[in-house]
């Protein structure tokens, strides 16, 4: 039945509609869609409008408005990575009616993005210090994000939902020791974080949401098993955290859930290796052995969810590879076949989001650099797809998100 006496604002004697129903949110980037169903009753006159309100206690419906014609109502300028809730009331010639029933509860969030940084082209030979983001759900080619402290290649990245930060790498002349960051979800050039403890190229990194942990691969004077950490909320120089089990390098690809991060591949000994070694992210000590690869190899990109490790691509004494391969992070054990690039490549560089591994550029050979961009559906096997390309062909570049599986 209609509101009497006009709802809220109305004439005496005259009706207001009855409220919705069915108040659905679908949140978004700072912002909600609400979807609804108009009452069957609209009163004395034809419903004019709704205006749909959001709550982030419950109560008070004044955190964001909107009006329209019909459903659904989009509320804009909210604040990401808050709970709320939205009611919706109809309006006609003679008032607005009572409030719908509360919605589900939402939250808004920023888009899962991947950023690409720096890296090597050849044409003409330059040492980048480019930055460059793509929306991991959304195929297409990477946008211009800001620039890094310094052009730089071979160097390593980790995130949490919030920054992204680059260690070591080399320059034109020497390998480095400086770590910068940039806020992923805002675009801009790159800030000093700290430093290693000594130049780094050739590792790899991985993170939870406060703690990052970078294996050196190559130091001062050859391959390490040397591995570092820093809260990346905080800028500072790296902590010793422990030894990886084997002296490696060219390890680019490392994993990571809440717990544990998981380092794997390389070149150790003098040739190929396919060890896969993991360490506990909170407690400081030396990494376990999990399992191997299914193929020894170095330069493979990597990226996770919160349970599956992927590793892609990657070179040994047979060629260039195209396999992906996949662990279970929770569970040691050896690695499972999980597909095929559609081109053999390595030192490309992965990342993540909950549902999808992304592998960028990359070298088949002979300096034959590559812009494509490659992408797995990580839940389901099967050989990868085309997401869309970098600026540039580069290789030997790093790569992190806003949203891997060590933040979930």
């Amino acid at each position: 039945m209609a509101n009497r006496n006009g709802g809220f604002i109305g004439t005496d004697g005259l009706d207001a509609p009855d409220p919705p129903t069915a108040v659905t949110p679908t949140a978004g980037n700072a912002q909600v869609s609400v979807a609804f169903t108009a009452p069957t009753d609209a009163g004395t006159s034809a419903i004019t409008g709704f205006v749909a309100q959001v709550s982030t206690d419950g109560t008070d419906y004044s955190g964001g408005s909107n009006t329209g014609s019909s459903s659904p109502i989009v509320v804009s300028s909210l604040t990401n990575g808050t709970a709320a809730t939205a009611k919706v009331w109809a309006i006609n010639a003679y008032g607005t009616s009572a409030p719908s029933d509360a919605s589900a509860s939402f939250t808004p969030v920023f888009p899962a993005r991947g950023v690409f940084a720096g890296g090597l082209n050849v044409s003409p030979t330059a040492y980048l210090n480019t930055l460059q983001f793509v929306t991991i759900t959304s195929t297409g080619n990477t946008q211009d994000f800001g620039d890094l402290t310094q052009g730089v290649y071979r160097l390593m990245g980790l995130s949490s939902s919030t920054r992204g930060v680059r260690g070591g790498g080399r320059d034109a002349s020497q390998n480095q020791n400086t770590m910068d960051y940039v806020t992923i979800n805002t675009e801009g050039n790159a800030s000093d974080f700290g430093d290693l403890s000594d130049v780094s190229t050739i590792g790899s990194g991985t993170s939870n949401e406060t703690r990052g942990l970078f294996h050196l691969g190559v130091d001062t004077n050859d391959y390490t098993n040397t591995t570092e950490y820093i809260t990346i909320a905080s800028t500072g120089n790296t902590t010793d955290f422990g030894d990886r089990t084997i002296a490696a390098a060219f390890s680019e690809g490392a994993v990571s859930n809440t717990t544990r991060a998981v380092f794997g591949t390389g070149f150790a000994n003098s040739d190929y290796t396919n060890v896969i070694d993991y360490f506990t992210i909170a407690s400081t000590g030396n990494a376990t052995d999990f399992g191997d690869a299914t193929v020894a190899r170095y330069g493979c990109g990597a990226g996770n969810s919160s349970t599956r490790g992927i590793w892609v691509g990657g070179v040994n004494g047979s060629g260039n590879s195209n396999v992906a391969d996949y662990i279970t992070i929770a569970s040691a054990g050896n690695a499972t076949d999980f597909g095929d690039l559609s081109t053999a490549r390595y030192v490309g560089a992965g990342l993540s989001n909950l549902t999808r591994i992304l592998y960028g550029g990359g070298n088949t050979g002979s300096n034959n650099f590559k812009d494509e961009i490659s992408y797995f559906t990580i839940s389901s096997t099967g050989n990868d797809t085309d997401f869309g390309n970098l600026a540039a062909a580069t290789a030997n570049l790093t790569a992190f998100s806003n949203s891997h599986g060590g933040l979930a």
